[in-house]
């Protein structure tokens, strides 16, 4: 089975080894069909401190980390 990927921004690299990145995303409501944004936030697991806040990267689903981390950063756009 393929891995999910996501793309966002990272919003917070103060932890060690653990960005937050802020991933949105547009949906449409049922009944109105107005499209409307939505915005959640994943930690994701990055070795090196390399990535700064603001950066654009893509994230991929990987096996559990830690109680919250489930993702890893792949690249930076």
């Amino acid at each position: 089975m393929a891995k999910k990927q996501l793309t966002g921004t990272i919003v917070s690299n103060k932890m060690q080894k653990t960005v937050v990145v802020n991933v949105e995303r547009m949906k449409e409501h049922p009944k109105y069909k107005r499209k409307y944004k939505v915005h959640k936030k994943y930690k994701a697991h990055c070795q090196d401190g390399e990535f700064q806040a603001g950066d654009k990267v893509i994230i991929e689903e990987c096996r559990p980390i830690s109680k919250d981390k489930k993702w890893k950063i792949i690249k930076k756009v």
